[in-house]
């Protein structure tokens, strides 16, 4: 599988670790620490040297129950540590946003990827993402993040959300994207109950099916609490096992706070892959 930023192919052959880097005062996980440009520096730094090859800066949380923040905050938050990073590393970075200005402001910064939760369904969002040449995730969320947690309902949640996915991709391609630029997000949490994310992670292989890179985010995600009562700092090796279940069913991307970990847990997996049938 490849994934095509700004003109370069990248190969995802075998699955890649993608940092979260929440540059927010309130995000549920590290809200807060991250949020001037040194300590971001110095995080997605920490974060490479671990192994990670795409950083994704998020200036606006998207945990249930949050509210919008205009996009000028936005961009004072997320477009100066894009620009350090990108003036000290060649790692693939990834803005994590829904606006428009915040996608282009962030890809002149230096960013190859936009994460957009919403999919590109912001009024010229589609238009934003064809200005800056970058490659795409296209994410499932059902409602927004301050209400998306409230009774989430499907009749069948993997087929309604490869449905999305196929549609988005569809709609993108037909303004002019380059299919081989788009990767596609489940959107595990968001407008999801526990037995919709456990079906979804059951059925994982068919939204990988749909042709194009696929990225999960498990990571510290409340799912967790929920079926094992753990708190948040306290989640990493019930993500992790979720993330190496994806990366069996053929997931490329994870997403994660949990850097180093994870990498040592994709190095084993591809080890055990490319011995194939000669031990």
């Amino acid at each position: 599988m490849e994934l095509l930023i700004r003109g370069e192919l990248r190969s995802f052959a075998e699955p890649v670790v993608m940092g979260v880097l929440n540059c927010t005062p309130d995000s549920f996980s590290d809200g807060g620490r991250y949020a001037t440009v040194d300590t971001g520096l110095r995080r997605a730094q920490q974060m490479v040297d671990q192994g990670a090859q795409i950083i994704d800066v998020g200036g606006e949380s998207s945990r249930p129950g949050a509210e919008p923040v205009s996009a000028s905050e936005e961009l004072e938050r997320v477009v100066p540590i894009i620009e350090a990073i990108a003036q000290t590393s060649d790692v693939v970075i990834s803005v994590d946003s829904t606006k428009p200005a915040v996608m282009r402001a962030a890809c002149q910064a230096g960013a190859g990827l936009i994460n957009d939760i919403n999919a590109l369904r912001e009024e010229h969002a589609v238009e934003a993402a064809l200005a800056c040449g970058a490659a795409v995730c296209l994410m499932h969320m059902q409602g927004q993040p301050r209400n998306m947690q409230v009774q989430p309902h499907y009749a069948d949640v993997v087929t309604q959300v490869s449905e999305f996915l196929v549609d988005r991709t569809n709609a993108c391609v037909a303004a002019g994207m380059d299919r081989r630029s788009l990767l596609l997000d489940p959107g595990f949490g968001f407008g999801k109950s526990l037995h919709h994310n456990l079906q979804l992670l059951a059925g994982i292989r068919r939204v990988v099916d749909l042709g194009l890179p696929v990225l999960v985010g498990l990571s510290r995600k409340s799912m967790f609490e929920k079926l094992l009562g753990l708190g948040v700092d306290e989640r990493g090796p019930a993500g992790l096992s979720a993330a190496l279940w994806a990366a069996t069913h053929g997931v490329s991307v994870i997403r994660t706070h949990d850097v180093a970990e994870t990498v040592q847990a994709m190095a084993v997996l591809n080890a055990i892959h490319n011995v194939g049938g000669d031990a």
